[in-house]
């Protein structure tokens, strides 16, 4: 059985895995609390709009995002984070969708504190920050920038992508301005402005992420298991080497090239005019392209 659910789990694409590590963590937190009267583990990690309370756990501007405040919270954030990260990871690897999605988790986290310690209506409040709503609209504006030509049907209405985008953003803004959630519509809109400078950066040839996935990469090392082989002696041979294998490399290195360079222009093609003006051979090569990095 745990074989089997180590199985499933290895199956899935990068946003799924967070939709199943965030469900798993709302209910074991209703687990414990409902059922074992265990103090609720939610108050560990959230994040508070004190500076001071932050110091003390600085883990909390990333570990917040993994707790919802009940069912309807959890599943539209997560309903959210599945259907954009589709899209996005059609588009994207791995690595890039978890440097969007954990920059606009920490930006829109930093956003809510800056705004409980800076707007006067908020000095005296008390409030703290949980939900992957941040991380989430940062993906959606990120595609909305992305792909803005792009066409969605809400409901019975047709739109594109950068129309849905503002839509959301003025929701939010509105919110805010009644007073409405204020902490969490300050971390949609820290969320949604960093989606929308990631996209725009690297539509100009730089990835404002690379740094922060390089740190990720740093973090992930040194819970590895695997450890580096022993140094082995290796004795070379006197026979005169080979040339196959130096044109086997030269053959694979064009075919990257060559891969790179079609990938590079059906995104442009996208950016331009929409996924949906791609014919089905583009959207069949940029789905397999997708799955092979």
């Amino acid at each position: 059985m745990n074989g089997d659910l180590k199985y499933q789990y290895a199956r899935l694409n990068i946003a799924e895995k967070l939709i199943a590590i965030n469900v798993v963590i709302f209910l074991l937190n209703l687990i414990l609390v409902n059922l074992f009267r265990l103090p609720n583990i939610v108050n560990w990690f959230n994040l508070p709009e004190n500076i001071g309370d932050f110091i003390l756990q600085p883990w909390s501007i990333v570990t917040y995002s993994f707790f919802h405040s009940g069912f309807g919270h959890i599943f539209w954030n997560m309903l959210m984070l599945y259907f954009f990260g589709r899209t996005f990871l059609n588009l994207f690897d791995a690595k890039k969708f978890l440097n969007v999605y954990f920059l606009g988790v920490i930006v829109g986290g930093f956003l809510f504190m800056i705004g409980y310690n800076t707007i006067p209506a908020l000095l005296n409040q008390n409030g703290v920050l949980i939900g992957a709503s941040a991380g989430v609209t940062a993906i959606l504006i990120y595609v909305c920038t992305y792909l803005p030509n792009q066409t969605v049907r809400l409901l019975i209405i047709d739109l594109k992508l950068w129309h849905l985008g503002v839509i959301i953003v003025v929701l939010d803004l509105l919110r805010l301005s009644n007073g409405q959630n204020v902490g969490g519509m300050l971390s949609h809109l820290g969320g949604a402005a960093l989606g929308y400078f990631y996209a725009k950066q690297l539509m100009n040839g730089k990835d404002i992420g690379a740094g922060f996935g390089r740190f990720m990469d740093s973090i992930a090392n040194l819970f590895r298991k695997d450890k580096k082989a022993p140094m082995k002696t290796v004795y070379k041979s006197a026979k005169p080497k080979s040339t196959t294998t130096g044109s086997t490399t030269a053959n694979v290195d064009r075919k990257k090239a060559d891969k790179q360079r079609k990938i590079d222009a059906i995104l442009d093609k996208i950016s331009k005019s929409g996924y949906e003006s791609l014919s089905k051979e583009e959207k069949d090569f940029l789905f397999i392209a997708g799955k092979e990095d």
